[in-house]
């Protein structure tokens, strides 16, 4: 089966990245097949057999602090499911790198939109689609506040992929 593993950071100190020839070695190590990455930003599609997604985000992650001697929180979904949320864009119309999806490890509720209101601009668009959230910035996502409000203490575990990287991910699955 084909999955997809999402970091939340692959900064392992100030100036220090996670190189992808060596996330894809370590996830052949614990026996992913075929691990093949997209651009530098902590994104992984590989094939394993078939197993619960938290078990698979366990190895995962206890396999990157291993290796890299410190923990980071990854998110896993089945192909199917990444083609599913690639589908479910509320905002098809928006920049690919003014629109940002929230991968979340527990879905979100439907509050969470009107809980960040007050740190949304009037112009930006926000929407839940299968518990995870869809925002379109309107501008570069680093100029507003909104993104700040976005922390794993206020929402959970999860991480933000443009719409740019969701298409890529997706084109890799196939």
């Amino acid at each position: 089966m084909i999955y997809v593993a999402l970091l939340h950071s692959i900064v392992l100190a100030p100036g220090r990245r996670v190189v992808m020839s060596d996330l894809r070695d370590m996830a052949k190590e614990i026996g992913c097949r075929n691990p093949r990455t997209l651009v530098s930003t902590g994104n992984i599609v590989f094939e394993t057999d078939t197993f619960p997604l938290p078990d698979i985000e366990a190895k995962l992650e206890a396999a990157f602090k291993t290796r890299f001697g410190k923990p980071v929180d990854i998110i896993v979904r089945k192909g199917a499911d990444w083609l599913k949320l690639a589908g479910s864009n509320p905002f098809p119309d928006g920049e690919g790198s003014q629109v940002i999806v929230r991968v979340m490890r527990k879905p979100l509720g439907p509050a969470t939109v009107q809980a960040l209101q007050p740190y949304a601009d009037p112009k930006q668009r926000m929407a839940l689609t299968g518990g995870d959230l869809w925002i379109d910035f309107a501008g570069k996502p680093s100029e507003w506040k909104l993104l700040s409000a976005l922390t794993t203490k206020r929402m959970g575990v999860g991480t933000l992929r443009n719409w740019n990287t969701v298409r890529g991910l997706a084109e890799m699955i196939g």
